[in-house]
């Protein structure tokens, strides 16, 4: 986390920090449920979206 606010640019807002912070969490999220086979398909993923 530390490394992540350290990488902002010097004039970036708390809110910015905390945007980034809770995008990394939805990564590593993301990350873990497929570690964890919960992923969908990318065929899947495409009939859901109708393409």
């Amino acid at each position: 986390m530390v490394e992540a606010i350290r990488e902002l640019p010097l004039d970036a807002s708390v809110d910015d920090a905390i945007e980034r912070l809770v995008f990394l969490a939805k990564i590593e999220e993301g990350l873990a449920q497929l570690d964890r086979g919960d992923g969908i398909p990318h065929d899947e993923v495409k009939r859901r979206l109708g393409l």
